[in-house]
């Protein structure tokens, strides 16, 4: 067997024994936008949620993306939709 294959195979030998002892060479960490936990929340649909919020869903798909940042009533809306989704659920 070529010394090439066979230093391919110890290596991926010893990464997979250090996965299942937990050690990582690196953790990725991908954050949600608050915009998408707060309609996670509710469970509604990207239209609905807009709807009720009162922006486009194009305004929503910004935010959910992170492109854009909400501001002023909007930021207090998805605050209360994270915290009490049942709340805006009644709105609906």
């Amino acid at each position: 067997m070529p010394k090439d294959k066979e230093k391919f195979q110890k290596d991926l030998l010893e990464s997979i024994r250090q996965m299942k002892s937990g050690q990582a060479a690196r953790v990725t960490r991908v954050e949600i936008p608050g915009a998408a936990e707060a309609r996670a929340c509710t469970g509604l649909s990207q239209t609905d949620f807009a709807g009720l919020l009162g922006v486009s869903k194009r305004t929503l798909q910004e935010w959910e993306q992170g492109r854009r940042e909400p501001t002023g009533a909007a930021r207090t809306l998805l605050r209360v939709a994270m915290a009490h989704p049942e709340v805006l659920l009644e709105l609906r």
